[in-house]
């Protein structure tokens, strides 16, 4: 109980948010337009989000509760897809409830001619692309549909098409003229049809997109609004557009406590950061859509910490390794990892408070934090330092913070570190596909 009376108080996205009204909120938020090959992100769960409906938002209580059950799905299914050989090279959608988890930050596309604005949520740890289609059955009602009727650029797939086989469990009755399929994950399955349409992010149009129109959803766990896979297959978003944007994009991902807004994802090689720090793009023949990068170390403060050279070595075979993923929240550390990173931060940091735990932060301080060290993750060739922005969170009241990260979840066979978007916010991230490197660089993302 005492816990939850804390998680209550607890700031991610806007200290007041659970006692200002939606219509005030946005009333208040400033989000620039799309521009050229440049998309603003805005957070799915933050007072500006268009995901939010009329009325009061939900208690912070139940915000966190749902973000961190969240969290250690999507951690798990990472787990699964690094240490799970590939049936198909790639799919547009693929079984597990995990999957369908809601990545935190969406943008607006346009599909159809003339076009439609869609909500899509990014994902670059996949490569579905999907959108709730007019007349979907049991798909939320909150949210706009894609009304195919409408365009005169739509089109189905047909059986024998390509795009086709790569579904999981393609439906192609006898008779059929269109390639479909359908999934079933716990309680919930969705069908839905195989087929392409216009698709323009900002003012760039991309013809004849292949993606998935639902058509009938039951059950809570699928999203109601788009998801856009920035993975590396071939029905990828990356594979898709690499004629026009060279496979290449960078995002710098807005932090939860501005209404103002300005974070981005920049499509293509036009305005990348010249000067960036990089570390090779690693690649796992069994999960190639994955971005893998080689993590050397952890310093916190000056001092390195004694981590085991196998608990962050890459090893395809096993899946083991590190991973840069925008729709995990916090930073998840495979337990020897993070036992060593959350000893020393605890060794080093002052506090007028005691040590606490609140929910799945094992790291609190029950007062004023005066000094905290900074945390660097060290990679080949690059190491990125964070600063308490990216390292803390904070009650409302400021009498309870606690450090940002995790250990991978218990009772998971876990070999996978996943650096996630707290930990990303305000650095431009690149992915430069064709030239196998990542990098980071410091970048205010909000105004």
């Amino acid at each position: 109980m005492a816990a939850a009376v804390l998680l209550l108080n607890l700031l991610l996205v806007m200290a007041a948010a659970d006692v200002l009204d939606a219509a005030a909120a946005k009333s208040r938020c400033v989000t620039p337009p799309d521009e050229g090959s440049t998309v603003r992100v805005l957070h799915a769960f933050g007072p500006c989000s268009p995901l939010r409906s009329s009325g009061r938002f939900a208690s912070w209580e139940d915000t966190l509760m749902d973000l961190q059950s969240r969290d250690r799905s999507r951690v798990i299914f990472l787990a699964s897809l690094a240490t799970t050989s590939a049936r198909r090279s790639f799919v547009p959608l693929a079984p597990g409830r995990q999957l369908l988890q809601i990545p935190n930050y969406v943008v607006r596309a346009k599909v159809g001619s003339p076009p439609q604005t869609m909500l899509v949520a990014l994902d670059n740890s996949n490569d579905a692309a999907w959108f709730p289609c007019a007349g979907c059955v049991g798909c939320a009602s909150s949210l706009p549909s894609f009304t195919a009727s409408l365009s005169s650029t739509f089109r189905s797939l047909p059986c024998g098409s390509p795009q086709c086989s790569q579904v999981a469990n393609p439906a192609c009755p006898a008779g059929a003229a269109s390639c479909g399929f359908n999934l079933t994950f716990g309680s919930s399955s969705i069908q839905a049809g195989i087929v392409q349409d216009s698709l323009a992010l900002a003012s760039d149009v991309v013809p004849s997109y292949t993606f998935g129109c639902l058509q009938k959803v039951t059950g809570s766990s699928v999203p109601p609004q788009g998801l856009l896979g920035l993975g590396r297959g071939p029905l990828s978003f990356l594979s898709q557009t690499k004629d026009l944007y060279s496979s290449t994009f960078s995002y710098c991902l807005p932090s939860f406590k501005s209404l103002n807004f300005s974070g981005t994802l920049r499509l293509g090689l036009a305005g990348q950061p010249k000067r960036i720090k990089t570390t090779p793009l690693l690649s796992n023949p069994h999960r190639p859509s994955l971005y893998y990068v080689n993590m050397t170390g952890i310093r916190v403060g000056s001092r390195v910490v004694a981590i085991p050279p196998s608990v962050l070595a890459f090893d395809p075979a096993t899946g083991a390794g590190t991973i840069i993923d925008a729709g995990t929240m916090f930073t998840r550390l495979v337990a020897p990892a993070y036992t060593a990173v959350r000893d020393e931060f605890r060794r080093r940091v002052k506090s007028s408070g005691n040590l606490t735990t609140l929910g799945g932060f094992d790291t609190c301080y029950d007062g004023a934090v005066t000094f905290a060290p900074t945390i660097t993750l060290m990679f080949t060739g690059m190491n990125v330092t964070l600063p308490a922005d990216n390292v803390l969170i904070h009650s409302t009241a400021g009498s309870i913070t606690c450090l940002a990260m995790a250990a991978a979840p218990e009772n998971v066979n876990s070999v996978l570190n996943v650096v996630a978007n707290m930990q990303q916010q305000n650095h431009r991230v690149l992915f430069d596909v064709p030239n196998a490197k990542i990098g980071f660089a410091r970048e205010p993302c909000t105004a």
